[in-house]
């Protein structure tokens, strides 16, 4: 009987983020698991694997493509207004019981998410930067599974996009490696961290490890590329005035101007008797941020509904310089050098005519 399994193996290539052993064995570097994996087994991800002591990993084909708003990713300082197209394989490192994509990035896990078989196309890196054009795309995204497990398939995307013009970024839950994000970073112009929980307990449930994400996010900041942080903020998860608090301040500690998203989750896969995150808490969250020091500090999945949270101000002059709702933006004031028309502060971001 062919199985899904069988079927994705097919549509693999050599992988680059390995270390061999003598023994037949090899060591993934793609993700914070690092993966131990003898002849004939599969990485926690289930997509990469050791056939013969050689890494095998996706390769070749898509299981999601659309073209999305930049700022559904969410990006507010990178592109603002630009269309983003994204694509997305199968897998994950994490097994998060209240992933929206849980379609794709369970697969192979969880016996529910087959169906995602159906989505698969074979496509080429061409192919797939053609489709931008078409779209008018100014950015490229790896999204919807962990990109960080495919990221030798998005880095052979990556390269042509980069060729074309267009800017590359990581949708990411930030469980990397510091091999992953060299290999990385040639390529990508920014990055979007989801940062969990602040206790390692939650992302034991997770199938994580707090410290891994704690140290990419150090580390992307570091190496110079374009970072936002995500928080979904999951009742009686991670919502607590304590934890919020404890977020912000490291993330503030790292750098004020990284943007932190503070967003509502919606009741899904396995948590589906956990209540809808209210406007409330979202607002609450935002407000912590602030007075933890950040500067941009924005509340999602909830347009209309929090207050100044979905604009972007100047830190300085308090100047409106990005209005949305939602994903849409209304009006766009920021410089051509990245500067606040009004005062002249610089604003952080990766904005029109910067550099790849």
């Amino acid at each position: 009987m062919v199985t899904l399994a069988n079927v994705l193996d097919k549509m693999t290539a050599s992988g680059e983020l390995v270390q061999a052993s003598p023994d037949g064995s090899i060591r993934c570097t793609a993700c914070g698991h690092r993966c131990l994996i003898r002849e004939g087994r599969r990485g926690i991800c289930q997509v990469r694997f050791n056939a013969g002591g050689n890494l095998r990993v996706p390769w070749g084909y898509v299981a999601a493509l659309n073209a999305d708003p930049v700022e559904k990713k969410p990006f507010y300082h990178l592109m603002p207004g630009s269309t983003a197209l994204t694509f997305g394989m199968l897998g994950c490192d994490f097994h998060c019981g209240y992933c929206q994509n849980w379609l794709t990035s369970q697969v192979l896990r969880d016996p529910q998410a087959l169906e995602s078989a159906n989505y698969v196309r074979r496509i080429s890196p061409e192919q797939i930067v053609e489709a931008a054009r078409q779209t008018g795309s100014e950015v490229i995204a790896s999204s919807y599974n962990e990109p960080l497990i495919t990221s030798e398939w998005a880095v052979a995307i990556f390269k042509q996009a980069i060729q074309a013009g267009m800017k590359c970024v990581y949708v990411s839950n930030g469980n990397s490696t510091p091999e992953v994000l060299e290999y990385l970073r040639p390529y990508l112009s920014g990055m979007k961290i989801d940062l969990k929980s602040m206790q390692d307990k939650n992302y034991r449930q997770l199938g994580g490890v707090l410290k891994n994400v704690l140290d990419t996010i150090k580390r992307v900041k570091e190496l110079g590329l374009w970072l936002e942080v995500v928080t979904l903020v999951v009742p009686g998860f991670n919502d607590s005035s304590a934890e919020l608090w404890e977020a912000a301040r490291y993330l503030s500690g790292i750098s004020p101007d990284i943007p932190w998203h503070v967003t509502a989750f919606h009741s899904d896969y396995k948590m589906s008797d956990t209540g809808n995150t209210p406007a409330r808490t979202l607002l609450r969250a935002a407000e912590i941020g602030r007075e933890a020091g950040l500067h941009y500090v924005y509340a999602g999945n909830l347009p209309g509904r929090v207050d100044e949270y979905e604009t972007t101000f100047c830190p300085k002059c308090n100047h409106a310089l990005v209005k949305r709702t939602g994903f849409l933006v209304h009006s766009l004031s920021i410089t051509s050098q990245g500067t606040c028309p009004q005062c002249g502060t610089t604003i952080p971001g990766v904005w029109p005519g910067s550099a790849p």
